[in-house]
């Protein structure tokens, strides 16, 4: 049934009808096709998105979420060894690459509170009767934080709120130091893998994360299993390697996890955790947050437990053990392959994975069977007759849970043929219910609204585009702003971070990539838990698979398009334009980071020392800070308009070939060839500082962020964290990257421009 909501929706752009005009004229050309192309495409489309069946997508989610399937298990393998199966089955030729990877899993976890009374914590997630396998508890992984480091410590506990940087200093105004502690931390606020790493930057010696109810429970609504929110045992697992330094096997850096790579030894690997930590949930954390003394925690900081939350230090002491297995497991990347015809060295990548923390339902198999499902429908397609231009891989990724090692190790091994071959890579993490978002590489924005436009939303029945550009309306209505353009503008897409597979195909190797996914209308609290499960997903998430058959529709098509385009489908002047925002940005943040300093310096001089003190160590004596100086943003705001111009060059030659309809010309095929290299050029191949295996200059995680992107993220991390004298020179490698993509967009313009 329709919301009310959704119904405001789509009343809220007056051109947003769902009734298709009796006598539409014929569309437009698809970007990349000529009139005549483009209708051919148009025919096999229609055709392929006959073939997703809900049904099977239930049956295929069903099975593979049978039993769990983390990194070294059976049922892991035997997952892998049926999608093999599958994708043959569909006609693709297909194998099993194996990479074997550092996989450490807990032999000994002890959370108790030892003072001033005594709770053991549980540290397990009880069945739940009518959910047939949650019950499966002999085969479950428990609930733990991949790569933290072994260690068994006692220390006072202090509530660090989300343990980011800024926490830090909100405890040093209140005199409060980690040192020699414990802290709990919120999950969110960053990714997980950021608590432990700032908390031992601060001094402390173990780290507890907890899921609070009003952020993952029943502030939300109903818990598992009367409703979709987190329960009081539930807790979430994860990995904690610090990713935002590099992903994959944490002792192959840079290269495959092969039998015969050479490893670092456990005790040099750079990304895992310095001190022990574990997850835990919010009725283990409830005994040990109000045992806690100290001030009253800041209003922003309390969460949802009925209690006084405080910051400590003392009077609870806590005892923390985390002992593992630090084995090598083997992983198993399914590859899957469509041969092109007279694109054939040109490569459309797609991938999900399939590993999950447990059961893994919504993550990742919700994402998995709608892949399936597009790869069904192409090889019917292919049975009938179509062939791609462009050779299609797709990939069922092995060991994304724990640090994006399938997706990594494949890459790394393959780089140098991916650097020569690869065009985009698209990506899926699961699927729910609700609108579609996309983020990714910005010369695909306009790429990503037209396949939007010719897929139907299941509950609204207008295009998921209009669905998405209602949505859009009515947030900024709600906020009090103006939307972002007009009402047949293109929608914004987001940047890319890391969290997903996309990551060393965009941030390591310079492949253009997109994340896609639909939800925002099936709330849930279960979240690498024991409850992602089957009986879950079918409840409270997608229960019908409509959407599962929208994300194959929505993602297929892409690839289709991307395989068969007569022109490689990217446009620059949206990429132009959003650097054109980043730059703007980075030009704001120097002024706030200057007026943030002059008031902590103002502080100092009144006397307000604690405002300013040093957040390790807040007895210490504050100094004043540098503020910072006027940075030269001349040469990138001078790229930025060299880029726009040459976008604006390419633009005019796109539609001269396309006004000619010329497909069988040598100059198109130059152009594709230089097409394809437009994101590596994007790229350093020195990487970011302190961290050089992100290549990428305009996308990359945050240091302290680690799933949440920054952009220009070399200029913007060293304004943010007052590093001044590098300031100039990550400008100048942004614009020196922005020049070169400018001459390779110059280039195939008047490549293309030459073959009419």
């Amino acid at each position: 049934m329709m919301s009310r909501l959704n119904l405001s929706m789509l009343a809220a752009l007056g051109g947003l009808s769902l009734v298709p005009a009796r006598f539409a004229p014929d569309p437009a050309p698809l970007r990349g096709f000529t009139a005549a192309t483009s209708r051919v495409e148009r025919e096999w489309e229609s055709k392929f998105d006959a073939v997703p069946d809900p049904a099977r997508m239930r049956a295929n989610l069903e099975l593979l979420s049978a039993r769990p399937h983390h990194v070294g298990s059976p049922y892991d393998l035997q997952n892998a060894q049926w999608i093999l199966a599958q994708y043959k089955s569909y006609g693709w030729d297909a194998h099993i690459e194996t990479f074997d990877v550092l996989f450490p899993t807990p032999k000994e976890r002890l959370v108790e509170l030892v003072a001033p009374t005594h709770y053991k914590a549980k540290l397990q997630e009880p069945p739940v009767p009518g959910d047939p396998t949650s019950g499966q508890t002999a085969e479950q992984l428990p609930t733990y934080n991949a790569y933290s480091a072994d260690g068994d410590v006692t220390g006072p506990l202090v509530f660090v709120n989300y343990g980011v940087p800024a926490d830090y200093d909100e405890l040093a105004r209140h005199g409060i130091s980690v040192k020699g502690a414990i802290v709990i931390a919120k999950y969110g606020g960053s990714w997980r893998g950021i608590k432990p790493k700032v908390a031992a930057e601060h001094g402390a010696i173990g780290c507890l994360i907890y899921s609070d109810p009003a952020d993952d429970g029943y502030a939300g609504g109903s818990v598992f299993p009367k409703g979709p929110m987190r329960p009081s045992q539930g807790v979430q697992r994860g990995s904690v390697e610090d990713m935002p330094t590099y992903p994959g096997d944490p002792l192959t850096p840079g290269v495959g996890a092969t039998k015969d790579a050479k490893r670092l030894p456990v005790s040099e690997s750079p990304v895992l955790t310095k001190i022990p930590v574990l997850p835990i949930s919010y009725g283990d954390a409830q005994p040990l947050l109000e045992a806690m003394g100290g001030p009253v925690a800041p209003s922003a900081w309390r969460g949802g437990l009925p209690i006084t939350y405080r910051l400590g230090a003392g009077p609870a002491r806590v005892h923390l053990v985390v002992k593992s297995n630090w084995d090598l497991k083997p992983i198993h990347d399914v590859i899957a392959r469509l041969p092109g015809t007279s694109e054939a060295d040109q490569w459309i990548i797609r991938g999900n994975h399939h590993d999950g923390w447990v059961n893994g339902a919504a993550d990742p198999l919700s994402g998995q069977v709608a892949e399936l499902e597009e790869a069904r429908a192409m090889g019917e397609l292919y049975k009938q007759g179509w062939r791609p231009k462009r050779t299609i891989i797709y990939a069922a990724w092995d060991g994304e849970e724990p640090g994006l090692l399938g997706s990594t190790e494949w890459a790394e091994e393959h780089a140098q043929e991916l650097e020569q071959h690869a065009v985009a890579y698209i990506n899926t993490d699961g699927n729910g219910r609700g609108f579609f978002h996309a983020s990714g590489s910005h010369s695909l924005e306009a790429f990503v609204n037209e396949a939007e436009k010719d897929v139907t939303d299941p509950e609204t029945h207008a295009s998921v585009w209009k669905r998405a550009k209602a949505q859009e309306a009515v947030r900024a209505a709600e906020s009090g702003r103006s939307a972002a353009g007009g009402p047949t503008s293109d929608i914004r897409i987001g940047a890319l971070g890391s969290g997903s597979d996309y990551t060393p195909f965009l941030q390591h190797l310079g492949i253009a990539s997109l994340n896609l996914g639909f939800g925002g209308e099936d709330q849930g609290g279960v979240y690498h838990s024991i409850y992602d499960d089957f009986y879950w997903y079918t409840h409270f998430s997608d229960t019908s698979f409509v959407y599962g058959r929208a994300l194959a529709q929505t993602a297929g098509r892409m690839v289709m398009r991307l395989a068969d385009a007569d022109v490689l489908p990217f446009v620059y002047t949206n990429l132009a334009q959003t650097v054109q925002r980043y730059t703007s940005e980075l030009e704001q943040l120097r002024d706030q980071r200057a007026r943030q300093i002059d008031a902590e310096n103002g502080a100092i001089r009144a006397g307000d020392f604690a405002l300013a003190s040093d957040p390790r160590d807040p007895t210490s004596a504050p100094a004043l800070e540098v503020p910072p100086p006027q940075f030269n943003f001349a040469p990138l705001l001078n790229a930025v308009d060299t880029l726009n111009a040459a976008a604006v060059t390419f633009e005019k030659s796109y539609n001269s070939w396309l006004a000619a309809g010329d497909t069988a010309t040598a100059a198109l095929r130059g152009a594709n060839e230089e097409l394809l290299k437009s994101e590596r050029d994007l790229t350093s191949p020195d990487g970011l500082p302190r961290r050089p295996w992100y290549k990428h200059l305009l996308y990359a995680p945050g240091f302290y962020t680690g799933y949440g992107v920054k952009t220009m993220p070399g200029a913007r991390e060293a304004i943010e964290q007052g590093e001044w004298g590098d300031v100039n020179a990550q400008i100048a490698r942004i614009a020196d990257a922005l020049r070169a993509e400018a001459a390779l967009v110059n280039g195939a313009a008047a490549t293309l421009h030459g073959g009419n």
